[in-house]
C-alpha cells in the first residue's frame, strides 16, 4: 500500500470526543506519534506516551477504535497501530524476489483491497547471506523516497501458509491433504476441495487457528504420478523459479540473433575440438582438443584447449537475462527435465556446442609439462566447430579398443596421452578421493521408471574433470595476475566439531584418529586405504564425506581444501552456474577481450564485469551458494521419489539393506546399490525390550542381545514404499507382514510423532561394537 503525500482532512469527531479530559491527544497528534515512532506504537505505548491514565486509557481505547472505523489506522498483527496506507512499523515479512543483489519482501498479512501489498526492499546487516527468497523475517519498516525499506530484526520459522499435497479420501469419506515432505507426519483436513479430486496433486493454504487447521484448495496441479510430476512436486516445494518473463524469453531471441564476428575471434575451426558428456546430456558447454607440443622446450609435454561456449557474450551485465539468470544462480537437473538458468533459446541452442555447427567460446588454452604441471595458459575468445559430441562411455569403448570411431587417432588418443600427465600430477597433489556412487533414474520416453542404477565411473569421466580442474585453476590464477576480481570456489578444511564426531566413529570400528596432526586430504586417503576393501569402507567413505565443510562461492580466496588447490575458480559451466558467467566477464575485461558492441536494440554494449557485479560479488556469493543448495535438496528429493515409486512395485519383498542410522524409536537403512532410506520402528521389532546405546549408534535386545548398528548389513522386508513424498518403511524379515497401503499418518493430533516407541530405554553412556 502506498503512502498518501496528500493529508486528509481530519474526520468529523464523534459526539463522545466532547467528554474527553482537557489534554487528551487530538487523532492528528496520536496520527503523528504512529507514524513517527520508532517502536511499535500499541495502545499501551500511546497512553504512556501521552501521560494517560484510569478513565483517560478508556477514553483512547474507544478513540483508536473510531480512527480504526474510519480508515485512518489499521491493527496490525504485532498488536500494534500503523497508518492506513502505509505499512506496520513492526510487522512480518516473507522475501519472495531478487532484484540485482537487493532481496524483495512483502508484508505476509496484507488486507486492504484494491490496493497491491508493497514491495519492501531488504537492508541486511551485519553477516549477510543468511537470508533467502521464501525466508519469513520480523522487521523493522521506513518509508525512504517513493518506496519503503525493511530492516530484519530476526528470521522466523518458515510458517505453512501454502500446504503441497495429495488428496487423500477416507474409508469414512472425509477428504484429507497428504503432504508430499516426508518430514510432515501429519496430514491436514480439506474444508475446500474446489474442482479438484481424489488423487490429485494441490497446492492448499491453511484455515483456521491451530489446532483446527483445515486446507483449502487453490490450485490444482494434476496426477502426481504423470511424467515430469515428481520434478514439479520439488520445483513448487523448494520456490525454485521455472518459469521465464516475456521479456526474458523475448531477450533471449534477441541475443541468440548477435552476430558471431568471426573475424575478431581466433579461428580455432581447424582443430578436432570434441566434446564428451552423459548419454542424456541437456547442453553441451566444453569441449576438449590436445597434441604433443612441438616446442623444443617442452620436451613430452602437451598443449590443449579447453573450450566453453562464450555465455558472456550473449548475457550480458544488466540485462533481462542476467538478472533472471542471478535469480536462479544455476541449472537444476531432475531425472525427467531440466530447470536451466537460460533460455532454450541459449541454453540448449547457440550456447550448446553442437556437432559441426559454428560456435562462439571462450578458449583457454594450456601449456603441460611431461610431469603434468601446467606451465603457462592464455585465454581467447575463439569460434570452433566441434568435430563430435561423444558420449562417455562411447569415448572409453574406443579407446579400449572395444569401439571403432573416426576420432579416436586424430581426438581421443591425443587427450587420453595428455590426461596421463594431469593424472600424473593430481595424484601427486592428494586431492581428496571419495569414490562414492552416484545413483541414475532411468526412463522411457513416456517418462516411466525402467531402473534406478549406480553410475559407472570411467576414466572418461576422469580424463574430462582433470581438463575442467585445470581451466578452472588457470582461469583463477591469470585473473589474480592481472589483480582483477575472481568468484572463487571455496572449499575450507574440516570443523574440529567435526573431526572429533569422525574420531568417534572411527573409533566403533577400532579405528584410530590422531587429531593432533595436519589434516591435508592425504590424511583421509591414507585411511581410507587402511580400512582397504572391508566392507565397511563405504560407511567410512560416507562418514569422512560428512565431516567435510560445505563448498561455496565467495570473491574472497580460503583455497579448495578437497581439490588440495590454492586458487580455484568456476569458469568450464557458464550455461548452468551464474559463478562461471562472473569469471568469463572478469576475463573479458582483465585480458581486453571485448568485443563491438551491437547497434541499437536493448542488449547493453559491454560484455565484461560491470561496477555493480565487482562491488556486489560478495553478496553475489552468498546469494547462488544459497541456490546451489536449494537445487541439490530439490534434486535429491526427486530421485527418491523415484526410487520409492521403483521400489513400490516390490513392497512385501526381502532386499538387502544397510543400517544408516539408529534411534530410540528404530533404525535406519538403505537399499543397497539402489539407494532410498527408510525407518524399521521398534515398535515392529517384537515384544522384546531394546537399549539405545547412542555412543554405539546402535540398539541392543535385553533378553537376546540382537544388535542393530550403524554400518551393519542385513535383510529387510519392504512393507511400504510412498512415490508421493519418497518414504520408504521396513520390517525384519520374521516380524508378522504388514497389511501394506499408504504409510500410516496422524490425523488427530497435529505435530504428534507417530510410532514412537514406549518400550526402548536409553543407554547414553555404553559404548559398543559394530556387528561385523
Amino acid at each position: 500500500m502506498t503512502s498518501n503525500d496528500k493529508k486528509a482532512p481530519a474526520p468529523k469527531r464523534p459526539a463522545r470526543d466532547k467528554v474527553r479530559p482537557a489534554g487528551f491527544p487530538t487523532r492528528n497528534e496520536i496520527m503523528d506519534f504512529i507514524t513517527t515512532s520508532d517502536q511499535p506504537a500499541g495502545k499501551r505505548e500511546i497512553a504512556k506516551a501521552f501521560g494517560l491514565k484510569g478513565q483517560e486509557k478508556i477514553a483512547l481505547k474507544a478513540l483508536l477504535k473510531d480512527m480504526a472505523d474510519e480508515g485512518l489506522i489499521d491493527l496490525g498483527p504485532a498488536r500494534a497501530f500503523h497508518k492506513l496506507g502505509g505499512v506496520p512499523k513492526v510487522t512480518v515479512l516473507r522475501i519472495i524476489d531478487v532484484d540485482d543483489t537487493t532481496l524483495i519482501a512483502t508484508p505476509e498479512r496484507w488486507e486492504a483491497e484494491g490496493q497491491p501489498a508493497p514491495r519492501l526492499r531488504i537492508v541486511e546487516r551485519g553477516k549477510r547471506g543468511a537470508l533467502t527468497v521464501g525466508d519469513r523475517i520480523l522487521a523493522r519498516t521506513e518509508e525512504a523516497g517513493k518506496g519503503w525499506i525493511a530492516h530484519p530484526m530476526k528470521k522466523l520459522p518458515k510458517a505453512t501458509e501454502m500446504l503441497l499435497g495429495v488428496v487423500e479420501e477416507m474409508a469414512d469419506g472425509k477428504l484429507w491433504l497428504r503432504p508430499v515432505d516426508k518430514r510432515i507426519r501429519k496430514d491436514t483436513p480439506i474444508s475446500d476441495l474446489g474442482s479438484a479430486k481424489k488423487g490429485d496433486l494441490v497446492l492448499a493454504e491453511p484455515t483456521g487457528r491451530p489446532p483446527r487447521i483445515s486446507a483449502r484448495v487453490t490450485d490444482i496441479l494434476g496426477d502426481p504420478f504423470a511424467p515430469r510430476s515428481f520434478s514439479m512436486i520439488a520445483i513448487h516445494k523448494h520456490g525454485i523459479p521455472h518459469v521465464f518473463p516475456d521479456a526474458v524469453e523475448e531477450e533471449a531471441v534477441t541475443a541468440s540473433a548477435l552476430p558471431l564476428h568471426a573475424e575478431k575471434r581466433e579461428d580455432l575451426r581447424h582443430l578436432p575440438i570434441v566434446a564428451i558428456d552423459p548419454v542424456d546430456a541437456r547442453d553441451h558447454d566444453d569441449a576438449v582438443w590436445a597434441t604433443p607440443d612441438e616446442d623444443e622446450a617442452n620436451p613430452g609435454g602437451f598443449r590443449a584447449i579447453v573450450a566453453i561456449a562464450d555465455v558472456s557474450y550473449y548475457v550480458r551485465p544488466g540485462s533481462a537475462l542476467d538478472r533472471e539468470a542471478r535469480k536462479r544462480g544455476n541449472s537444476v537437473y531432475f531425472p525427467d527435465l531440466v530447470v536451466p538458468m537460460l533460455p532454450h533459446q541459449l541454453s540448449s541452442d547457440m550456447c550448446s556446442l553442437r556437432a559441426g555447427q559454428d560456435r562462439a567460446a571462450m578458449a583457454c588454452h594450456l601449456v603441460i609439462n611431461a610431469a603434468g604441471k601446467v606451465t603457462s595458459w592464455r585465454f581467447s575468445r575463439a569460434i570452433i566447430r566441434v568435430a563430435a559430441v561423444l558420449a562417455y562411455e562411447d569415448a572409453q569403448a574406443a579407446i579400449d579398443g572395444k569401439a571403432d570411431h573416426p576420432m579416436l587417432d586424430i581426438a581421443l588418443r591425443p587427450l587420453w596421452a595428455c590426461w596421463a600427465l594431469l593424472h600424473k600430477a593430481r595424484e601427486k597433489r592428494e586431492p581428496l578421493a571419495l569414490d562414492l556412487p552416484e545413483r541414475r533414474v532411468v526412463l522411457d520416453e513416456w517418462g516411466k521408471i525402467v531402473s534406478v542404477a549406480v553410475r559407472e565411473r570411467l576414466d572418461a569421466h576422469m580424463l574430462i574433470e582433470d581438463y575442467m580442474i585445470a581451466a578452472n585453476v588457470a582461469a583463477a590464477k591469470a585473473l589474480e595476475q592481472k589483480k582483477a576480481p575472481v568468484m572463487y570456489r571455496v572449499h575450507e578444511p574440516p570443523s574440529r566439531d567435526k573431526l572429533v564426531a569422525l574420531k568417534d566413529y572411527l573409533a566403533t570400528f577400532d579405528i584410530d584418529f590422531a587429531l593432533g596432526q595436519v589434516i591435508r586430504p592425504a590424511t583421509f586417503n591414507q585411511l581410507i586405504k587402511r580400512v582397504g576393501e572391508a566392507e565397511e569402507k563405504p560407511l567410512i567413505m560416507e562418514q569422512i564425506l560428512r565431516s567435510q565443510t560445505q563448498a561455496y562461492y565467495s570473491p574472497v580466496n580460503m583455497g579448495h581444501f578437497g581439490l588440495a588447490l590454492g586458487s580455484y575458480g568456476h569458469f568450464t559451466s557458464p550455461i548452468r552456474r551464474y559463478a562461471d558467467l562472473l569469471v568469463h566477464r572478469a576475463l573479458v575485461g582483465a585480458h581486453g577481450l571485448e568485443l563491438p558492441a551491437p547497434k541499437g536494440g536493448t542488449i547493453p554494449a559491454k560484455s565484461s564485469l560491470s561496477v555493480e557485479d565487482y562491488e556486489n560479488m560478495g553478496r553475489v556469493g552468498e546469494m547462488i551458494s544459497q541456490f546451489e543448495r536449494r537445487a541439490m535438496e530439490a534434486e535429491r528429493d526427486t530421485v527418491d521419489r523415484y526410487v520409492a515409486a521403483f521400489l513400490s512395485a516390490h513392497v512385501g519383498e526381502i532386499v538387502k539393506a544397510r543400517i544408516t542410522g539408529v534411534q530410540n524409536f528404530g533404525f535406519f537403512a538403505t537399499v543397497e546399490e539402489l539407494g532410498g532410506d527408510g525407518l524399521v520402528p521398534v515398535s515392529t521389532m517384537g515384544r522384546e525390550r531394546f537399549f539405545y546405546d547412542e555412543a554405539g549408534r546402535a540398539l541392543e535386545g535385553v533378553e537376546s542381545g540382537d544388535r542393530y548398528s550403524v554400518g551393519q548389513r542385513l535383510e529387510l522386508r519392504l512393507a511400504e514404499a510412498d512415490p508421493i513424498n519418497g518414504a520408504l518403511r521396513f520390517e525384519l524379515p520374521d516380524a508378522p507382514p504388514s497389511r501394506g497401503g499408504p504409510i500410516k499418518r496422524d490425523r488427530t493430533r497435529p505435530g504428534s510423532h507417530r510410532g514412537r516407541p514406549i518400550n526402548v530405554r536409553h543407554m547414553g553412556s555404553k559404548r559398543g561394537k559394530h556387528k561385523r
